[in-house]
């Protein structure tokens, strides 16, 4: 059980991420697409009855509205997925899922995630991908690490949530066999204590240069008392040093939710840090005229062309605009004839077909918070495959 659940943890990320690809190449069905995105980060029942009402009100306007009909089908399904969720039949642990449907597209998608999502419910042409987007840029492989003077715990994370604990421990008295990963962390933990007397920090070390080299850890956050993380960074070579993004306090006694939400509110401050700063790199690069553009005229032709490789969306940005028919170029203004082929263009939301039109094209899409300089220019910039 170790070796699937740990690898499937850690590999994760990137499942999710080529299948966020996948979904925004949905397009031209015949029937609409149903998004929906549901907080499901819940601690009574009366958050859960928000949720089941929210469901119910939005599934009445679909089958009422007098839009694009969405086929009955998929309503049902939607609804009978909501149900389960709200009663906690699936996905217990998740804080948020997205669900999506289309008949004709033969489209029918479960995502549960352990970042909390608004609750939206969305009919259109293609997907609904920014909600998604932004939380698994939130939710890169991750691993916890708790250490004391004697034992060891490590818990991995990705974007669906906490995978398996393995606990290590210098005396195990009735250990039990174990498959895959978690045998052999404890194994190379026991194998260094045996030849090492004493030496309990370096036996957890090795454990954890062997997960995080064998499976694309990102981010580490070490937990314990400081004597003790200390003690531990002391046998890690540099490379694992580098993923090193923080420390919390945690004592042995505490379960491992208690310390996962500490380290799941420290990853959550650091990306939105990075997300900034990136922003700012990205603002300074477009004004020396490199490979990024800064407000929405440019960042719309360049996501036209296919030339961005990562785009900036600011946090609640709506714009209605257009998208045409022909030779798919977003622009702002209403629905006209388009200013470059004289096709036809529909009604589109810019932030939104924007960035699905860049995963689409394999880049990456991040969700802003509250930059000033990004609010004051229309809301979106870009990183250039290659300068304009």
């Amino acid at each position: 059980m170790g070796a699937a659940l740990f690898r499937e943890i850690m590999e994760s990320d990137m499942e999710l991420k080529a299948r966020l690809t996948e979904l925004a190449r949905i397009k031209g069905t015949t029937t609409p697409v149903v998004s929906v995105y549901l907080n499901t980060s819940w601690e009574d029942e009366h958050q859960r009855e928000r949720v089941r009402v929210f469901l119910k009100n939005e599934l009445r306007k679909a089958r009422e509205g007098s839009g694009a009909r969405c086929a009955e089908s998929d309503l049902q399904w939607i609804e009978a997925q909501g149900e389960a969720l709200v009663s906690q039949e699936l996905f217990e642990a998740a804080r948020g899922v997205a669900l999506f449907a289309c008949e004709t597209a033969g489209l029918r998608e479960v995502l549960p995630v352990r970042i909390p999502f608004e609750n939206a419910f969305v009919v259109a042409e293609e997907p609904s991908l920014v909600p998604l987007t932004a939380a698994l840029e939130e939710a890169p492989p991750s691993l916890l690490v708790f250490v004391d003077g004697e034992s060891a715990r490590l818990v991995p994370l990705g974007p669906e949530g906490a995978g398996e604990e393995i606990a290590l421990e210098s005396e195990v008295p009735g250990h039990h066999k174990r498959g895959g990963w978690a045998q052999l962390a404890q194994s190379r933990y026991q194998r260094h204590i045996q030849d090492h007397r004493g030496r309990h920090f370096e036996a957890a070390a090795q454990s954890l240069i062997g997960l995080a080299d064998g499976h694309g850890v990102e981010r580490i956050v070490l937990a314990g008392e400081p004597r003790n993380i200390t003690a531990l960074r002391q046998h890690l070579p540099p490379r694992i040093l580098e993923r090193v993004v923080g420390t919390v306090s945690a004592v042995r006694r505490e379960a491992a939710s208690v310390i996962l939400g500490r380290a799941a509110e420290l990853l959550g401050h650091l990306e939105k840090a990075e997300v900034g700063a990136a922003v700012d790199s990205a603002l300074t690069e477009a004004a020396k005229g490199g490979r990024a553009v800064l407000g929405l005229p440019r960042t719309l032709d360049a996501v036209s062309r296919g030339a961005v490789r990562r785009l900036y969306v600011l946090k609640g940005f709506r714009e209605e605009g257009r998208a045409c028919g022909g030779c798919g170029t977003l622009d702002q203004g209403p629905p006209l004839a388009c200013p470059r082929c004289g096709a036809p263009t529909s009604s589109v939301d810019l932030g939104a077909a924007a960035a699905e039109r860049v995963l689409a094209a394999g880049g990456r899409v991040d969700t802003v918070d509250g930059h000033e300089v990004l609010g004051r220019t229309g809301g979106l910039a870009a990183l250039l495959r290659y300068p304009l």
